[in-house]
């Protein structure tokens, strides 16, 4: 964060938060609340429904708080151990839904760089370094649906494993299998086709509140600005990284934004405003699922660092 600041100019960044359209702003507050709706019905989905709506939905807001305020993503793992506890689900089947959500994540952040980025960057190596991610992430798909496929056979090669291995004893084949159970729903076509449609819907409402909110700042911006910075963004802070990946963020976005010559100042302004957005709305949701499942930030922090002793 302190990298981007230094090379933008205070005056030119305070000027920018004050002449921004924030009748766009507000509109673009709603369009995450919309995003957070499509992503929960997304993961209730890869989840077979045994989970209801509204479990899913507030469980998605806690997550997504917890990963605001703790380092390396933990959020992930503490919106496995909250929804496996309301939905009486197995941690393992609700961390691999978690799992195959984030792949498909990361191959569609992939296909908007490998859509976007020659238009943005006319070199070679642009084209061949979206294609690479692409193959890396059609690779884990093809690796965890030949997983699934041969559930059995994996399953049966670990127990066969954890004979010779105290560590993999230790870990226990239940989980295995309950990880698999997950893992399911890439061998469930209608199903898994649903999943992505409506995570591909989630996706596009992010194109649409990103292309909002530059024109909030930018009234000259145009779609394919949103879709590129998207790109680029949740390439940036899918790695474990920072609580709420900031600093992260920030620095994918004004980098993506200088491809297209615009004032690195204003671009920290559009930048800092749309996590500040993502950051409150689902800091707001989530603190409200917590009061009303009855949950404490310090007790699923410690949960969160710890593996569950048993796949329930």
């Amino acid at each position: 964060m302190a990298v981007v600041f230094y090379i933008a100019d205070l005056g030119r960044f305070v000027d920018a938060l004050r002449l921004a359209d924030y009748r766009l702003v507000a509109v673009a507050v709603l369009t995450t609340v919309l995003w957070l709706l499509v992503r929960a019905q997304a993961w209730r989905t890869l989840l077979r429904e045994q989970a209801t709506f509204s479990q899913v939905f507030w469980t998605v807001n806690e997550g997504y708080l917890l990963n605001n305020i703790l380092p390396f993503r933990l959020g992930e793992i503490g919106r496995t151990f909250i929804l496996s506890r309301k939905a009486h689900i197995g941690f393992w089947e609700v961390f691999s839904s978690i799992l195959i959500e984030r792949i498909i994540d990361l191959a569609l952040a992939a296909g908007l760089l490998f859509i976007t980025l020659p238009f943005v960057v006319s070199a070679d190596w642009a084209l061949e370094a979206a294609l690479g991610v692409g193959f890396l992430v059609l690779l884990g798909f093809v690796l965890l649906y030949l997983l699934a496929r041969n559930s059995r056979r994996a399953v049966s090669l670990y127990y066969r494993w954890s004979e010779k291995w105290t560590i993999l004893e230790k870990f226990g084949v239940q989980r295995v299998e309950a990880f698999f159970q997950g893992l399911s729903v890439l061998t469930e076509g209608s199903r898994f086709l649903r999943a992505v449609g409506w995570i591909v819907l989630d996706w596009t409402i992010a194109v649409f509140q990103y292309y909002l909110l530059l024109l909030a700042f930018f009234p000259q911006a145009e779609l394919l600005w949103g879709a590129f910075t998207l790109g680029v963004a949740a390439i940036g802070v899918a790695a474990p990284s920072s609580p709420g990946g900031v600093g992260v963020f920030e620095l994918s976005v004004v980098g993506a934004l200088s491809l297209f010559g615009l004032d690195a100042s204003i671009a920290l302004a559009f930048a800092i405003s749309t996590h500040l957005i993502q950051i409150l709305v689902t800091g707001l949701l989530g603190a409200y699922g917590f009061i009303r499942d009855g949950e404490s930030l310090v007790g699923i922090y410690r949960r969160s660092k710890q593996v569950p002793q048993n796949p329930q």
